[in-house]
């Protein structure tokens, strides 16, 4: 991924969907739309260190889950990454 990827620009109707998947996944997780905002720039950022991906297709989700040891649902963090290459040490 080159970095100018970030930056790129885009059109208002994938900006608001954007908006709008981030306002739906931080419902569910009971936390703020920058906060899911900033875990998104944290993953791609870790994950960019050891491979290319296409962070245009990440796809970041929270769910409910079944936990062994709990009572009940618990979130969880569900991160689709399309990887393009990985990295060479």
């Amino acid at each position: 991924m080159n970095i100018l990827d970030l930056f790129k620009k885009k059109n208002s109707g994938s900006i608001a969907k954007d908006r709008l998947k981030l306002l739906l996944v931080s419902d569910r997780a009971s936390c703020s739309p920058e906060i899911m905002e900033a875990i998104k720039n944290d993953i791609i950022n870790v994950i960019s260190k050891y491979m290319e991906i296409d962070a245009e297709g990440l796809d970041i989700q929270i769910t409910q889950t079944e936990c062994e040891g709990s009572q009940g649902a618990v979130p969880a963090l569900y991160a689709n990454i399309p990887i393009r290459d990985i990295r060479k040490a």
